[in-house]
């Protein structure tokens, strides 16, 4: 059983680590028809996307400034 590498135990490699997959995938996603639609709903995914677009604006500042300025 020692012999046998789990998932857990792979590095992860630099390109898996920056993935943006279901990021990505919230934001150029295909509107789903049977999905009810409502203000409420457009409002909350809206936020959604504007607080993580900030969010991800931050971390690229702190990194700019850690290591470039």
């Amino acid at each position: 059983m020692e012999n046998q590498t789990t998932k857990s135990d792979k590095k992860l490699s630099l390109r898996e680590f920056l993935s943006l997959g279901e990021v990505g995938g919230y934001f150029f996603r295909k509107k789903d028809p049977n999905r009810p639609s409502n203000i409420n709903i457009k409002m909350m995914h809206g936020i959604n996307k504007i607080s993580i677009t900030i969010f991800l604006l931050g971390v690229l500042f702190i990194i700019a400034k850690r290591f470039f300025l």
